[in-house]
């Protein structure tokens, strides 16, 4: 009996020690499936991320072969493009506010303003130098160019018209399209010079900044001044004053600007065409932008920039006056 007895719990130790190790088992199974599963998922996530920063090399044919073809675009620098029109619109929009009453606001003086007004700029003329590049690139002919660059001077003129009829004494005769429009023939005829266009583009910035200086310093007469000052030649940017104006975008320091977009661009289409091509051409499967919402909107944005540019401002200011037209 004593024997039957001991050989019984030993058994049932036996068998509680196989259902703790079973649930060890069973726990530890658990716990690696968990990690492999996790570990698959930051794999394939790892592989997506990886995959649109560091692409596989496409061969040189098919880059030249890609070249031939009918350009596509790069959405890359489209949403860039639309990332300024979309800012440069709330800044409309304030700007719009203060000059119907709504919201008093100083966007002459007020550095809030100012340079906010100059980070539109830079980053709208830093994406045109960019856009010219990859259309040298691309071999836009000059037929297509000066297709699209009449494009931009008959909106120039159509903007000093409009800005005319609304604020005839403060009317725009060079702002931004007018800029563009010679801008764009400079950028396109300098554009085999390559990475000269880097010292071009800081060369026409610091001289625009250096005609401050050599204003304060007097070496520069007071009728020279007044001569670059006028609005025959202020348009070239060396002024010691600006001019009231509702948009003003001279040639310098602004050309600089282009052209270190140019430069950017040509670098970038030189040394890392494929990544560009890989992220951005139309021609490529695109699943980041077709899950991203965001950014195929700022893409097709900057794509109808031009169209955008001049209906914005009469939309938003006639909605205002019909708003201020019924809360009367």
């Amino acid at each position: 009996m004593l024997t039957g007895s001991v050989a019984g719990h030993a058994a049932n130790i036996i068998s509680l020690e196989d259902k703790t190790l079973a649930r060890q088992v069973r726990a530890l199974n658990a716990i690696f499936t968990s990690f492999l599963t996790a570990a698959n998922t930051f794999r394939q996530r790892t592989q997506k991320a990886a995959y649109w920063l560091f692409p596989p090399p496409y061969p040189v044919m098919v880059l030249r072969t890609l070249r031939q073809m009918q350009p596509a675009r790069f959405d890359a620098v489209d949403a860039m493009r639309g990332c300024a029109m979309l800012w440069m619109t709330v800044f409309h929009f304030c700007f719009d506010l203060n000059h119907f009453g709504y919201w008093r606001q100083d966007f002459l003086s007020d550095p809030f303003w100012t340079w906010q007004r100059t980070a539109i700029l830079s980053l709208f003329l830093f994406t045109a130098g960019l856009g010219q590049a990859v259309a040298v690139h691309q071999g836009q002919s000059w037929q297509r160019f000066w297709r699209r660059w009449a494009q931009v001077a008959l909106c120039a003129l159509l903007v000093s018209a409009g800005s005319y009829l609304m604020y005839p004494g403060t009317f725009i005769y060079f702002g931004v399209l007018h800029g563009m429009a010679i801008m764009l023939i400079l950028v396109r005829l300098t554009a085999g010079l390559g990475p000269w266009l880097w010292w071009l583009g800081l060369l026409a910035i610091v001289a625009s900044l250096g005609m401050n200086i050599i204003a304060e310093y007097a070496l520069l007469t007071r009728a020279t001044a007044e001569l670059f000052n006028s609005k025959a030649l202020n348009w070239l940017g060396f002024v010691t004053r600006k001019p009231t104006t509702e948009d003003y975008v001279p040639l310098l320091p602004w050309l600089g600007v282009m052209w270190l977009g140019m430069a950017a661009g040509t670098w970038a289409l030189r040394h890392q065409a494929a990544w560009l091509l890989h992220l951005s051409a139309a021609r490529f499967s695109r699943p980041l932008m077709k899950t991203n919402g965001a950014f195929k909107s700022l893409a097709t944005l900057g794509r109808w920039s031009l169209s955008y540019y001049m209906l914005h401002q009469p939309v938003m200011i006639g909605a205002l006056m019909l708003f201020g037209w019924l809360t009367k």
